[in-house]
């Protein structure tokens, strides 16, 4: 079973229909029982980077979120600003990450500031994916488009940590894994067939 974290942030209610639709058993986490229950987590994530972080951990299921993926190696799948938690810290503010994922949070702004691409990133993008990545499988060669929204973007330490990667002024990660953690910085509930098939995927992990 699937279990979408639920700290106060993020759209649930998209993922939670995506996957009803697809007969794929999920539930909205508001307890540490139910993180305790299952199988795959994820971890939503809109705004901004402080306050995501300042709200997981607040949040009682923290530290049964940290055990079930450090210790019981669940798999996680990190979405937005969810992705960027994994990452030791971002340019967006002070808080710490999580630090999953051997990488920084850069800002997009910052590095594009030379150009006159409109900010944020916003609209669909063709994404250069690792067809040997488990989140891939199924997508043809050429055939990966997914709807980005978002002004910062995940920086790993070294490039066995991309998965994908996205062309907006400058070629970035957009999807990145370490063992069983995973995080897309677009957003597969708006992508509509790519996004399905790559939740889907996930679920089949």
């Amino acid at each position: 079973m699937i279990a979408l974290i639920d700290y106060g942030i993020g759209n649930l209610q998209a993922f939670l229909n995506l996957y009803e639709r697809l007969h794929i058993p999920v539930i909205v986490a508001k307890t540490i029982e139910h993180i305790e229950q299952a199988d795959k987590l994820i971890l939503p994530g809109v705004g901004h980077f402080d306050h995501a972080m300042q709200l997981f951990n607040a949040s009682p299921m923290r530290d049964a979120v940290i055990n079930r993926v450090i210790h019981d190696k669940v798999p996680i799948l990190g979405i937005c600003v969810g992705m960027q938690m994994l990452a030791f810290a971002s340019e967006e503010g002070i808080e710490p990450g999580l630090g999953w994922i051997p990488g920084h949070v850069r800002s997009l702004k910052h590095v594009l500031a030379h150009t006159n691409l409109p900010m944020p990133h916003m609209g669909w993008n063709d994404v250069l994916a690792d067809k040997n990545a488990p989140l891939f499988k199924n997508f043809a060669s050429d055939d990966a488009r997914f709807y980005f929204l978002h002004s910062y973007y995940f920086e790993p330490e070294h490039s066995d940590f991309c998965i994908a990667q996205c062309d907006y002024g400058i070629s970035f990660s957009c999807a990145v894994s370490k063992g069983n953690i995973f995080g897309v910085q677009f957003h597969p509930e708006k992508s509509h067939h790519f996004g399905e098939q790559l939740l889907r995927n996930f679920a089949e992990l």
